[in-house]
């Protein structure tokens, strides 16, 4: 580009003027300013004494060059690399070594490290550290029962607890085999879903809770089922008691006192109990309970071991030569049973396998210093209370169910939330 020689400008205050032209179109200046969001300059400030600054807007902004589509590539900054820290780094052990410390957290510790990254978050839902739970008198929110039981848990413990809905995330079957939800408060439906979902029962401990034929029906679902505790529990018809007891024929120990029982309740179980129980709690069923009952009971379970007929105030002595002809019986309760006199009570003596004797109300003490005299091989009155089919027993602070301690527990929080 060629332009004139500029002379010397005048001082500002001078009225004399001078300018200058560029080599290209001037209009065409003014349309690319504009385009830009810039006033055109006026001539008289087209000079040599024009800031630096604006004759760099003035300028016509350089060619951007159009980058191919092909070429356009993200570039990921390399990382530093770190320093060699001392020792064995975490991220280093192997999956089966991780596993075996995590099996030795608590259930608090083992919920706080699966916060810590992806990969011990999956190891710490492996199968294997979730065998057996214990979350007794806890208040479990909606959803906590259907994010642990699918773990893998075979042993859940559960008693006096408040449970929520268990909204489960799936229909896939539990691993379940031993249960006890004694004395929980649960919903109906809840306790469905749960039961639903379980076919692999061996212990079953519902004591206390309310129920339905349904759920009765889903109980029938576990053929494997040896220990079974419904003592108390209601809301279910016999067409259902039936079904259970015949689908569930390897129980052994079976406690079905204090249920909700009509008469036709009473002669359905009577007639439908598996012939290989050896425990058996049928107490507290006052006039329901009649001799052509236990007739029919005992004539079909002649392997008893243990036999509870408590408050049963139908019974008259003549049931007691049809006790005599069990050989295996050890432990007989027969508390309350007011038509049985003390005198009628020395008949038992000959049953050479007896070893205990339950008679609390029916006997005076006078009586029982008697029959204790006459009768020194069996301890007579040495215990309230039942253990047949129940979860736990003795002491209030053992911690086990059916002899399985569970691993993880929860002592001392009183909510669990997830």
């Amino acid at each position: 580009m060629q332009r004139r020689h500029l002379q010397e400008i005048p001082d500002s205050g001078s009225n004399v003027t001078t300018s200058f032209t560029w080599a290209w179109d001037p209009s065409k200046t003014s349309e690319l300013l504009l385009g830009m969001g810039v006033s055109v300059l006026q001539d008289k400030l087209a000079n040599e004494n024009t800031p630096q600054e604006l004759l760099v807007c003035v300028s016509p902004p350089p060619k951007r060059q159009k980058v191919k589509d092909k070429e356009f590539v993200i570039a990921r900054r390399p990382r530093l690399p770190r320093e060699a820290a001392p020792g064995v780094s975490w991220d280093t052990l192997p999956d089966e070594l991780l596993l075996g410390i995590f099996s030795y957290l608590s259930l608090v510790d083992l919920l706080k490290v699966s916060q810590v990254c992806r990969r011990w978050n999956q190891l710490s839902m492996d199968e294997s550290l979730w065998k057996s739970l214990d979350l007794a008198g806890k208040n479990l929110l909606p959803g906590v029962i259907g994010q642990l039981l699918p773990l893998g848990v075979t042993a859940f413990r559960c008693p006096r607890s408040c449970i929520g809905n268990p909204l489960f995330k799936t229909s896939r079957l539990l691993h379940v085999q031993h249960m006890d939800l004694s004395s929980s408060t649960i919903q109906v439906g809840d306790l469905q879903s749960i039961l639903d979902r379980c076919q692999s029962l061996q212990n079953l401990s519902l004591e206390g809770l309310k129920l339905s034929s349904d759920i009765v029906r889903k109980i029938a679902q576990n053929p494997s089922l040896i220990r079974l505790n419904l003592s108390g529990c209601s809301g279910f018809s016999t067409e259902s008691l039936e079904a259970m007891l015949d689908s569930c024929s390897r129980l052994e120990e079976l406690n079905l006192a204090w249920c909700d029982f009509t008469v036709d309740h009473v002669r359905t179980a009577v007639s439908h109990i598996p012939s290989a129980v050896a425990q058996l709690n049928l107490s507290g069923y006052r006039q329901n309970l009649l001799m052509s009952d236990v007739k029919t009971l005992l004539e079909r379970c002649c392997n008893l071991l243990h036999l509870d007929l408590s408050d049963s105030v139908m019974l008259k002595p003549e049931c007691l030569q049809y006790f005599c002809r069990l050989p295996y019986l050890e432990h007989l309760s027969l508390s309350r049973c007011y038509q049985i006199p003390p005198a009628a009570l020395l008949e038992l003596g000959e049953i050479a396998t007896l070893k205990t004797l339950q008679v609390f109300g029916i006997v005076t003490a006078t009586s029982l210093q008697l029959l204790k005299a006459t009768l020194p091989h069996i301890k007579i009155n040495s215990s309230h209370f039942t253990p047949v089919a129940r979860p736990t027993t003795g002491y209030k602070k053992n911690q086990e169910m059916w002899g399985i301690q569970c691993r993880l527990n929860l002592r001392n929080p009183a909510v669990f939330l997830m």
